[in-house]
């Protein structure tokens, strides 16, 4: 298996979920950053940038959405810790050649435990939060590549990915 660990650490001896005692780790300064894009068409596009739908302020609804949602994650990924988190940001990337609006969110902590779902907990709800406010004019739209780009801190290390260009 190379470096990777050959155990799983959220089964208990009887091989049932459990969520790990992280009590003995040492708290230190986490981070980690996720991303995801919504597509749609450059009608939608222009709308959101134009303020024309009828929901409201599309990206700032999702910046909501996406802090709000990073906070409850332990409430919706079974084995995750309820955290005190100590930052979250997202930012949103139009890009108008390709239909697309990226979201990038940022969550940080001092804990024992690293805030990856959170992130991608905030991307995620970021998107369906911009595809639930343009459904009524654009069905179509897909949510696509919601991943973990980076995080840092922790006994595992930091993790980079590396971008195909």
């Amino acid at each position: 298996m190379g470096k990777e660990k050959a155990e799983f650490t959220h089964f208990n001896e009887s091989g049932r979920a459990r969520m790990v005692d992280v009590s003995n780790k040492v708290s230190t300064e986490r981070k980690a950053v996720a991303e995801g894009k919504v597509y749609t068409s450059s009608t939608t596009i222009n709308r959101i940038q134009q303020a024309k739908i009828k929901k409201g302020d599309v990206l700032g609804v999702a910046q909501i959405a996406g802090i709000m949602n990073a906070k409850k994650t332990s409430e919706i990924i079974p084995m995750c810790h309820p955290l005190n988190i100590t930052g979250v940001d997202l930012d949103f990337e139009v890009n108008e050649d390709n239909n697309y609006i990226r979201i990038i969110a940022e969550v940080k902590i001092n804990s024992q435990t690293g805030v990856e779902m959170e992130a991608l907990t905030a991307v995620s709800t970021a998107a369906l939060t911009i595809y639930d406010m343009c459904k009524s004019v654009d069905k179509a739209m897909e949510i696509q590549e919601i991943r973990l780009l980076k995080k840092s801190g922790g006994q595992s290390g930091d993790f980079v990915r590396e971008i195909e260009k």
